[in-house]
């Protein structure tokens, strides 16, 4: 039996005896007293059994959606953009001679890939006889986002079972009722059917079952890892188009195991429908080669993307259509303004000349004078923090004026988090149909790599510190993303044509062996960061998008780029690209050792699919490699010595016998924390009840304390932390 088939099989077991083994399945089939098991009262048995089968995987909501609509209009509720309009014409006549694939769409970010995506995902979808369709991205608050838009597309283009699963660490937390009324919960299906189908799909292990699904990208990576149940993974996605937004975004450790679980997608024969907006060709080249050596072809083939385009892989012949260019019907041209800045966001009193934060305030005048919105995106969370206070202090009446001034980070409480997404997404999302244009009102929101992905936001300006070049092209595709007319933008900002980058480079005009700000760490990689700044620093003209994308991409990575530097800046930057490499090799075989090994080799030997390996977990896979990471709760301490969940009190801590709501009102607290925060420390003792919850085991508390100079601290392991606008923080 082939490997691909035989996990099929074991999936198919696995669920089957999960789904009748529910209690109430087997006292509903319970004979009646006297029963002998005689050949008629077996037999008997055995009809009635059959007959439950189909209720029984129905309440469970495990059952078919069908891609019942063909028009993108009725899908969408508007007409296609020529990318789209060109997957219309083009796609359907080559999955009809070649059967269903691997479909790779690279375009800019605001030129519709998701509708692209979904439209692409209902034509392979309807060829393969798939039962859902299942969407990953990288980031939880990506998915958070992308969960409403894929809800209206099942409601207005699928037919049959159309259970909608958000799948991520913390998407347990979202009630039912929630999801009726906001279009966030994690579990979506048409009554009455609902409560059993969100009882069943969110037990562990299960919520790939659901016919649809958005979640993270961990979720399906799981299924190449040899961790127990991975194989219900692929299981899960056997009969699914999997679409994966963001396919540049992760690192080489992750597109390891991205390659993997093409091959495992090939031989299954599942669709897939990759997206970029900044991907290399020898990226897409791995990805491609990885699908078509699943599917049973293992020639190269040599992958240039267009850009913005599309290409088509069949499954069934292993053919690669010719890459498709389209246009853009968004051609703009990126005024990109480099401002070599020496760096001192960590310096207090006043800005000196020549600094970030001097030129920081000068970019934004026309924001203050003028109106209009701004992007400031900074390297690190405390940067961002760092830089919310200093502009506080420079601009009182913005950010004393109700949504002036923004901060958005990963170190927030979760809950708190999550409001500040909605309001951004409100403030500076896609303008309401029928809106008369307007300016917006002077508005600036900082914020980490949080914004840069997937979230819908339209500012008229983006500032960036320096970033490698793919991270400062999607940041830019934030400016002047969506049609407001002259009108609805102010003056300064009226071009939409032109929408204008600042780059805050602390490497510009600096001799061969300068760093990077020390407070970076090793976010980004140094020479990366380095060939971005050399090669910004050619673009007088300006970055045509999309049509000099594509050549830059490639060329930031092209060992040929540092021929025309001086002799020593070419010494350091091959020594610096040695070690990218090196890092990028190692972190490869690290995911080629860790992970399953390919369909073709799996031999006769299943439980190497399954098999614990000492040091491998779904948590290693989670904290993408290496993270320094740990999730805490801060606690406060009350004047009558009591401990609540809020500053204000009015949350006691919960303890004893906890209910699922306790442990969500719990985990809507929780911060992500740098790990290091915690070495040598201890934190408040957790409350009983708290061990038997293995969401709540890792937590860590933390006990604050009234400060006198206002608001709260704790101190930890020599460290003071506070909690406040900013998030938490150490100072």
């Amino acid at each position: 039996m082939p490997a691909e088939l035989a996990v099929v099989v074991w999936g198919l077991v696995v669920v089957s005896d999960w789904l009748v083994s529910q209690s109430q399945e087997v006292e509903s089939l319970m004979p009646a007293p006297g029963w002998v098991g005689s050949d008629g009262e077996v037999d008997g048995h055995w009809d009635r059994a059959r007959a439950a089968a189909g209720g029984v995987a129905a309440g469970a909501g495990v059952g078919r959606a069908r891609f019942a609509v063909e028009d993108f209009r009725e899908m969408f509720g508007f007409g296609p953009n020529p990318l789209q309009q060109d997957l219309i014409g083009e796609l359907s006549g080559l999955v009809d001679a070649g059967g269903p694939g691997l479909v790779l769409v690279t375009a800019p970010t605001g030129d519709g890939k998701t509708e692209a995506a979904l439209f692409a995902a209902s034509v392979l979808g309807r060829a393969a006889g798939c039962r859902g369709l299942y969407v990953a991205l990288p980031t939880m608050a990506t998915a958070d986002a992308m969960f409403p838009r894929v809800d209206r597309f099942a409601r207005s283009a699928l037919a049959g079972d159309r259970q909608l699963a958000l799948l991520h660490s913390m998407a347990w937390l979202r009630p039912a009722a929630a999801a009726d009324q906001s279009g966030t919960g994690d579990v979506r299906a048409d009554a009455p059917t609902a409560l059993e189908a969100d009882a069943w799909l969110r037990g562990r292990h299960r919520g790939l079952l659901a016919p649809l699904g958005v979640g993270t990208v961990d979720q399906i990576l799981t299924g190449v890892l040899p961790v127990k149940y991975g194989p219900l993974r692929l299981f899960g996605l056997a009969e699914k188009v999997l679409v994966v937004d963001e396919a540049h975004a992760y690192g080489p450790w992750m597109h390891q195991l991205m390659v993997r679980l093409l091959e495992w997608l090939g031989a299954l024969r599942a669709p897939v429908v990759l997206l970029s907006a900044t991907l290399t060709g020898r990226s897409a080249t791995s990805l491609v080669d990885a699908y078509r050596r699943g599917a049973g072809f293992a020639d190269g083939a040599l992958v240039e993307p267009r850009y913005p385009g599309w290409l088509f892989v069949s499954a069934a012949t292993g053919t690669v259509s010719r890459p498709r260019p389209v246009a853009s019907g968004r051609e703009r041209k990126l005024d990109v303004a480099v401002r070599p800045v020496a760096w001192d966001t960590a310096e207090r009193g006043s800005a000196r000349a020549g600094g970030r934060r001097i030129a920081l305030r000068q970019e934004l005048q026309p924001v203050l004078e003028q109106g209009g919105t701004a992007l400031v995106c900074c390297t690190t969370v405390a940067e961002a923090q760092r830089t919310f206070r200093d502009l506080q202090a420079a601009f009182p009446a913005l950010a004393a004026r109700p949504g002036g001034l923004r901060l958005l980070h990963a170190r927030y409480p979760a809950r708190v988090r999550q409001a500040i997404t909605v309001q951004c997404e409100e403030a500076y999302g896609k303008p309401a149909a029928g809106q008369a244009p307007r300016p917006r009102p002077s508005s600036v929101l900082v914020a980490t790599q949080l914004v840069e992905q997937s979230l819908d936001l339209d500012f008229d300006l983006v500032i960036s510190d320096l970033a490698p070049l793919a991270q400062l092209l999607q940041r830019a595709g934030r400016c002047r993303r969506h049609p407001r007319e002259p009108a609805g933008r102010p003056a300064w900002a009226a071009r939409e044509d032109a929408p204008r980058l600042v780059v805050l480079d602390p490497l510009a005009g600096q001799d061969a062996g300068s760093r990077p700000p020390v407070t970076w760490g090793r976010v980004y990689d140094r020479g990366l960061l380095k060939r971005t700044s050399l090669l910004l620093a050619r673009q007088d003209a300006g970055i045509a998008v999309p049509g000099d994308v594509q050549r830059l991409v490639d060329e930031v990575y092209a060992p040929e780029f540092v021929d025309a530097l001086e002799e020593s800046a070419r010494r350091e930057l091959t020594r610096l690209d040695g070690e990218r490499q090196a890092g990028e090799s190692a972190e490869a075989y690290l995911a080629e050792l860790t992970a399953i090994c390919s369909p073709a080799d799996v031999g006769v030997d299943l439980s190497a699919l399954s098999r614990h390996e000492p040091g491998v977990s779904e948590e290693l896979l989670v904290t993408r490699l290496g993270a320094d990471s740990a999730r805490a709760v801060c606690v406060y301490t009350q004047n009558d010595g009591s401990t609540t969940l809020d500053e204000a009190g009015a949350m006691p801590l919960p303890a004893g016998a906890l209910s699922r709501e306790d442990v969500a009102e719990i985990m809507s607290f929780v911060v992500p924390i740098p790990g290091r925060w915690l070495a040598g420390a201890e934190g408040h003792p957790p409350p009983g009840g708290w061990g038997k919850h293995a969401v709540l085991r890792d937590l860590v508390l933390l006990p604050m304390e009234p400060s006198p100079s206002g608001g709260w601290s704790c101190r930890l392991a020599g460290r003071t932390l506070t909690i406040g606008d900013a998030g938490l923080e150490e100072i």
